[in-house]
């Protein structure tokens, strides 16, 4: 079952969720039909849980419109899953493809210290 802790971004929130967010926000670019991407989805649930109040989870389906990829662009997803971390408006850390948990907790406690 999905977090309520992960935050659904669109290019019409990432501004205000992710590059203005008082905390670091670890944002996984993804896409409905990517493999990978489905079996990062309990990872990033749980990371999700794990950072609550401390760090923000979000997601992007890369697919949702016109904007949304033009936004993938912007930040030079090549690949997916694309994991990124932003702190204080600027991406900070950035992991191309399946990676372990502990990849992507050490992203995020990196961004945290």
């Amino acid at each position: 079952m999905a977090s309520e802790n992960v935050i659904v971004v669109s290019a019409e929130n990432f501004e205000s969720e992710v590059l203005q967010s008082d905390v670091p926000v670890f944002v996984d670019f993804w896409a409905p039909w990517c493999g990978p991407c489905k079996m990062l989805g309990p990872v990033i649930d749980q990371l999700a849980d794990e950072y609550a109040g401390k760090a923000k989870v979000a997601k992007i389906d890369i697919e949702t419109d016109d904007a949304t990829k033009q936004l993938a662009v912007t930040h030079g997803v090549n690949g997916i899953p694309a994991l990124m971390m932003f702190k204080g408006g600027e991406k900070v850390g950035e992991l191309i493809g399946g990676q372990p948990k502990p990849a992507l907790s050490g992203m995020i406690d990196e961004a945290l210290a």
